[in-house]
């Protein structure tokens, strides 16, 4: 029919749950995958404000070499010492190669003893181990510029962290305002009201602003750990925030303005006296002098008894009418 206009289908989708399920992985291994960008993922349609996977993507990753087993190891996560054991370095060096920034944290949860406990992909810790020019820092004594920085207290991998996390965040957002929140939850309110002063567009991050992962209760030790990571500390790394923060909220304000209240029109209201001012000290205060009325003067008693007494009264009626009939004329 001309001029009608066809809807395509939507495809279909699952919710992360039971993409999860029917790809023998589980719900930490399916969230990492799609973390590290293994697993494509849409936006629900349907209105729920979540992520869902394809039909076609499910059979897609069916169709690979060795499913499920080598999905499985190339989401495989390892702590410090089950990494050095598979690098066949002792526990010690490999926390000065990730302290030095060498060894990336792709995530990390907090213990029982509320110590923050890093997890490292097993896949680039094998790569790392197979690379030959990093043989050097994997046998025999570390070059001594290295050894200054630890011994300076050198720590990057928070920082290193934060960067990975950023990333998952920015290939999420499909809004410019979640751009621009992603870039704003790694920095403090103070540093984001500094480079975002206007009140409604900070309101505006705040909607699409992210939440630490694993926080647990909000208020609690470990939520407030989990936003200490999450939360920029260096110069450098909070200047270069500012700047993509800068950048992101003027793309969002050129696509999507922040919504505004509509303004009130109020009435015109006459202008309120200002009240005097006050005399200086040791100076008499000026008053205004106050016209008195002057008082009504007394009736005069005279006056007042004559107008009390009666008008004569005028006759009226048949007796009024006999009088007038038998009044005579005047003689002359």
């Amino acid at each position: 029919m001309p001029g009608s206009t066809c809807t395509p289908p939507r495809p279909i989708t699952c919710t992360p749950s039971r993409a999860a399920r029917e790809l023998g992985l589980k719900r930490g291994e399916f969230d990492l995958a799609v973390h590290l960008g293994r697993i494509r993922t849409v936006p629900d349609e349907g209105g729920g404000g979540g992520r869902r996977v394809e039909r076609t993507e499910l059979d897609r990753l069916r169709a690979q070499d060795g499913f499920p087993e080598t999905l499985r190891q190339r989401v495989r996560v390892v702590g410090t010492a089950e990494g050095a054991a598979l690098m066949e370095i002792s526990a010690g060096r490999f926390t000065r190669l990730a302290r030095l920034g060498l060894l990336v944290p792709v995530r990390f949860y907090l213990n029982r003893y509320r110590a923050v406990v890093w997890l490292y992909l097993a896949e680039e810790l094998r790569q790392f181990a197979a690379g030959e020019e990093n043989a050097h820092l994997l046998k025999g004594r570390t070059p001594e510029t290295l050894r200054s920085q630890v011994a300076a207290g050198v720590d990057l991998r928070a920082r290193n962290w934060r960067g990975r996390h950023l990333g998952f965040l920015l290939r999420q957002a499909e809004d410019p305002w979640a751009r621009a929140g992603a870039v704003a939850a790694f920095l403090s309110p103070v540093e984001v009201a500094d480079v975002v002063r206007d009140p409604y567009e900070r309101a505006q991050l705040n909607r699409f602003r992210p939440t630490p992962p694993d926080q647990g209760v909000p208020g609690s030790p470990s939520a407030y750990l989990a936003e200490e990571l999450m939360t920029a500390h260096d110069p450098d790394e909070i200047e270069w925030l500012r700047s993509d923060l800068a950048q992101a909220v003027d793309e969002a304000r050129t696509q999507a303005p922040a919504a505004r209240p509509a303004p009130r029109h109020h009435r015109p209201t006459s202008p309120v006296p200002a009240p005097p001012k006050a005399a200086p000290s040791g100076v008499p205060e000026a008053r205004t002098p106050v016209l008195l009325a002057e008082p009504e003067p007394e009736p005069d008693p005279v006056v007042a008894h004559e107008s009390m007494r009666e008008a004569p009264r005028t006759p009226r009626g048949l007796r009024a009418w006999l009088r007038a009939r038998n009044r005579r004329p005047a003689e002359a």
